[in-house]
């Protein structure tokens, strides 16, 4: 009963500060609520249980090859055949091959991401479906019936939930590998998209490549990942042990596909943990900057604590000479600040539930996890929690008078020992807030110069004036040169079309495509000798002629393709200008030949192996990386090569815009099922490529910046605190003759020097986080030295700045006056 008569009295004390409370309780939600929202976010993406069946038995597990940069080669079948008739620790296993068809039916054509599955995996990954069946081992086989599984995400935002597309039948398009029909036996239930968000997923005969030789007995022809169920009994380090055991003894056995140099390798972890690995990271790191938020607002509000303690000395010293001990003044205090700290809770609770949803749409850029998120019960939970720490904290931060104290001196007399002490405690406040707030500007600084040199990189592309439509390949009943056909058509009408200046095709299109269509291929050339370690490998693009002239890339020797050179008996290409001078230093390349020699071109239907004379040399395109690097690419004739996939890049002097329906009305003129999707500029392609970097810099950009006025507030209150309690000493300065401006730059002077210690405090701090940090998250790296220079600097003259306005009033001190007060 005591303790909610303390809560009533406390109630009633700071309706008399009302301005105090207010901001004490806005400055509490801002930590209280960031915090509640992202341990939300992180809960929901790393901590929620997947609703796939016993997740702790189901395993990832991934085939990599360090020594050619590839941390994830996916398998091939018969590596898969070898481990499913060897590894004994796992129950089943689960594949799962990502693949690209032209969907025609139900709804508008359109090209859709898919799965070709065996009929183990949805067993293996414990799924259910909400309607109908999913794939098993009665669909396996050539001879098996086309069936079709939608996701649930596919089936609920594109087809409304229809329940009547069970039984449809849909036709597959795969370039000029052929169409097959599905029909739909079920939906799949919400689940997480891994390892890849389609839109369906088929058995092995919709796909004709799977069903091929090539794919079947090819070894090196890896294009699926893997998952595994562990035995009853066997534990996630007995199938590791086991996977390296038989994975060595099959890399011997074939050693011809597993290069030494390449350094193959097999692991596997958790399920959970691996679809949790490309978010882990940021959401760490974000829930670290909502920490340093919190420890800032918990200084701030400390300090202002400290502020009225000493306002109220007179009352606390009388209650103690009454006979209060420190105890009752302590739980005196604590009820103010579980008031303040739980009306700080309830606006953070309520302002982090729009938060969450903002911040959702953020990490769902590295998780797909974080597309169903949903506010529960945590977010009150956590937000109570740290509203009773802050509360806790506040209550004991205040140094007390006691009754001896308080009876051996008058009333008035301890204010110069309790603002003493008050003082040093507000510095040390303030300096922590200097130091967190500095730490986070030098991360939010890395962030947002490293998205600046990546919006500023010159691309070599005239971004601003290319339309990129996706117009894929329908091969359906029509021959290879059929396919080419269509597409020179199509550009000789869009040519004619007002305002057009070049339109040419391509097989992908700069960023958003990586490593859709450009494989990294061994290849060699006239008179090139490989030295020692030497693994060259190149990009191959397929292209149509005027490909460069549309994309504004000159060609620096020779010539460019014309319609003759897909027709003709001697293959040719044109190189970039980085493989012309490592494989020919000091020649010309043109009239020489480069040829493929990686294993892998036996597999790739339609590519010639045979050398192809260079007829030119263009300016690197580095169209997988945004800063640009010296890039290895091979291009040929569209005529020659497989047409998996295919753009059409406009050159327009008009908006490019306006382009996308006369040349939607043309294709469909030309075929009506003919999907044409994605219609976006290459600068607005890119812009989409950096809209992660984007939103990194503007979240950590947010905190930085209400952790740094929260700290300027911060250092002016101390700084404003220190010049009343020193009026006194003031007065005496002047009286001796000193100057108003000496006053001035004193007080400005120590709030540069609040800062200069805060952000010491917080490189140490910084450094020895971030190093011990980069021992478990191997995505950090230490920020370069502008951005820490640049919030070294920032910190400082927002410093100097807020102590202007005390050090102003310090050097208006009435001497007459100062020298009255106590």
């Amino acid at each position: 009963m005591s303790f909610l008569r303390d809560l009533r009295v406390a109630f009633y004390s700071l309706q008399r500060t009302q301005g105090l409370a207010i901001t004490v309780i806005v400055t509490l939600a801002l930590g209280i609520g960031a915090n509640a929202a992202i341990f939300t976010l992180v809960r929901g993406v790393l901590l929620k249980p997947l609703v796939n069946r016993d997740e702790n038995r189901l395993i990832y597990i991934r085939q990599s090859a360090p020594g050619n940069n590839d941390d994830n080669t996916t398998f091939s079948v018969p590596e898969i055949q070898d481990l499913r008739a060897s590894v004994k620790t796992l129950s089943a296993f689960g594949d799962f091959s990502t693949t690209e068809f032209t969907m025609i039916g139900p709804g508008e054509p359109r090209v859709v991401q898919a799965g070709v599955v065996s009929g183990t995996f949805f067993d293996v990954m414990g799924l259910h479906p909400v309607l109908g069946r999913l794939i098993g081992p009665q669909d396996d086989g050539p001879k098996a019936a086309g069936v079709v599984v939608l996701t649930y995400r596919f089936w609920a935002a594109t087809l409304g939930k229809d329940p009547s597309v069970l039984g449809k039948t849909v036709r597959l398009g795969s370039g000029p590998m052929g169409n097959r029909s599905g029909t739909i036996i079920g939906v799949l239930e919400p689940s997480i998209p891994y390892p890849q968000d389609t839109e369906l997923i088929a058995n092995i005969v919709t796909s004709p490549h799977h069903l091929s030789a090539t794919m079947v007995t090819g070894r090196v022809h890896r294009m699926t990942e893997l998952f595994g169920r562990l035995a009853p009994g066997a534990t996630l380090d007995q199938a590791r042990a086991e996977l390296r055991s038989v994975y060595g003894a099959m890399t011997k056995e074939h050693h011809e596909a597993y290069p030494p140099k390449s350094d193959f390798q097999i692991s596997a972890k958790l399920l959970r943990d691996q679809i949790t690995s490309g978010a882990r990271t940021v959401l760490l790191v974000l829930l670290a900057a909502s920490a340093l938020v919190f420890i800032i607002a918990c200084s701030n509000v400390a300090n202002l604590i400290l502020t009225r303690t000493v306002r109220r000395e007179g009352e606390l010293a009388t209650r103690a000479a009454l006979g209060a001990s420190t105890g009752a003044l302590r739980r005196m205090l604590l009820a103010e600040s579980l008031l303040l700290c739980g009306a700080g809770a309830a606006v953070g609770i309520w302002s982090a539930q729009p938060l969450v949803a903002i911040l959702a749409r953020y990490a769902s850029r590295f998780s797909v996890r974080a597309l169903d998120l949903t506010v529960d019960s945590s977010l009150l939970w956590v937000g109570a929690a740290l509203a009773a720490v802050a509360a806790v904290i506040l209550a004991f931060v205040p140094r007390l008078p006691s009754a001896d104290t308080s009876n051996g001196h008058s009333l008035s007399s301890g204010t110069a020992r309790i603002t003493g002490s008050t003082n040093r405690r507000q510095r040390i406040f303030a300096v922590t807030q200097i130091a967190a707030s500095f730490v986070l500007l030098a991360g939010a600084s890395t962030v947002i110069t490293t998205l600046i040199a990546l919006q500023t990189a010159q691309t070599g592309l005239d971004m601003r004036h290319v339309l990129t439509i996706n117009v894929p390949p329908m091969a359906h009943g029509k021959t290879p040169q059929q396919v080419v056909d269509f597409y020179k058509e199509a550009i000789r009408r869009i040519d004619a079309l007002p305002g057009v200046n070049k339109t040419a095709f391509g097989l992908a299109v700069p960023w958003r495509d990586v490593g859709g269509s450009g494989f990294g291929l061994q290849f060699s050339a006239d008179g090139h000798t490989h030295t020692s370690g030497e693994d060259p490998r190149a990009q191959l693009r397929v292209v149509s002629p005027r490909f460069f002239a549309a994309l504004g890339v000159p060609i620096l020797s020779g010539r460019d393709f014309d319609d003759l050179d897909g027709q003709s008996k001697e293959p040719v290409a044109i190189v970039s200008e980085t493989l012309a001078k490592r494989m020919f230093p000091n020649q010309d390349a043109v009239g020489r030949h480069v040829y493929w020699t990686d294993p892998v071109m036996q597999f790739a239907p339609g590519i010639n192996a045979a050398p192809h004379r260079i007829i030119g040399v263009t300016a690197d395109i580095d169209d997988e990386h945004i800063v640009p690097e010296p890039i290895l690419t091979v291009y040929i004739p569209f005529e020659e090569g497989p047409v998996f996939g295919g753009h059409l890049f406009v050159h327009t002097s008009a908006d490019p815009y306006s382009l996308v329906t006369p040349v939607t009305r043309i294709i469909r003129d030309m075929s009506a099922d003919q999907p044409i999707e994605h219609a976006a500029t290459l600068e607005d392609v890119r812009a989409e490529v950096l809209t992660p970097d984007r939103l990194n810099s503007l979240v950590f950009g947010v905190f930085a910046a209400v952790a740094l006025a929260i700290a300027v507030v911060g250092v002016a209150g101390v700084l404003a605190f220190s010049v009343s309690a020193r009026t006194r000493e003031f007065g005496i300065w002047l009286a001796l003759g000193s100057q108003p401006q000496d006053l001035l730059k004193g007080v400005v002077t120590q709030g540069a020097l609040i800062a200069g210690a805060g952000i010491l405090a917080g490189a140490a701090f910084g450094f020895v986080v971030a190093r011990l940090a980069g021992s478990y998250l191997f995505e950090m790296k230490m920020p370069g030295a502008l951005p820490v220079v640049l919030s070294a600097v920032l910190l400082l003259i927002a410093a100097v700045v807020a102590s202007m306005l005390p050090a102003a009033r310090a050097a208006r001190i009435d001497v007459i006056e100062a020298l009255r007060s106590e």
